[in-house]
C-alpha cells in the first residue's frame, strides 16, 4: 500500500488474519480506531465492519477462512 492508500469501510463472512510485514496502518474495526506497525498482527471476524488507511507506504499478508473463491484468478 502506498502512504495515503485508504480502502473503504467493508464487511465480508471471512475471518480475515493482517500480518503487517513493514509500515504503518490506520484500521477501523467496530467502529474504533488504532494503528498497528511491523510485526504487528490482527484478526477481524466474518461480518464485522472494518477499514484500513497507509499512514506510510506498508506491506500486510492478509489470510482469509474460509478461502476467498473472488480472489483466486
Amino acid at each position: 500500500m502506498v502512504k495515503g492508500w485508504a480502502g473503504n469501510v467493508h464487511s465480508h463472512p471471512h475471518d480475515q488474519i493482517v500480518y503487517v510485514v513493514r509500515g504503518h496502518l490506520k484500521v477501523t474495526c467496530k467502529g474504533k480506531i488504532f494503528e498497528i506497525q511491523t510485526g504487528d498482527t490482527f484478526l477481524v471476524r466474518g461480518g464485522v465492519e472494518h477499514g484500513a488507511a497507509a499512514l506510510e507506504e506498508s506491506l500486510v499478508i492478509d489470510v482469509f477462512t474460509p478461502c476467498r473463491e473472488d480472489y483466486l484468478a
